[in-house]
């Protein structure tokens, strides 16, 4: 599935089997975002997680950083 660019923001919403495969998922993000000092805006629903990218102190607009980022993201799914 692809990234979504909506009103100034990559979009992408992903399904695990369960609960526990989606955290896992989220940790690995968390650790490349931590890397990079770029986070995502998430959320995470039981099995479902929802990402949005945007860069802030950018004027909250879609950067080479919030590209980078949904690079890295795609290649741990």
């Amino acid at each position: 599935m692809n990234w979504i660019e909506d009103n100034n923001c990559l979009t992408k919403t992903l399904k695990f089997k369960n609960f526990i495969e989606a955290w896992a998922f989220m940790s690995k993000v968390a650790i490349v975002a931590e890397k990079m000092n770029h986070h995502p805006e998430w959320s995470n629903v039981y099995n479902t997680v929802s990402i949005k990218l945007t860069t802030h102190d950018e004027g909250n607009t879609i950067t080479a950083k919030d590209r980078e980022l949904a690079t890295k993201i795609d290649e741990l799914i």
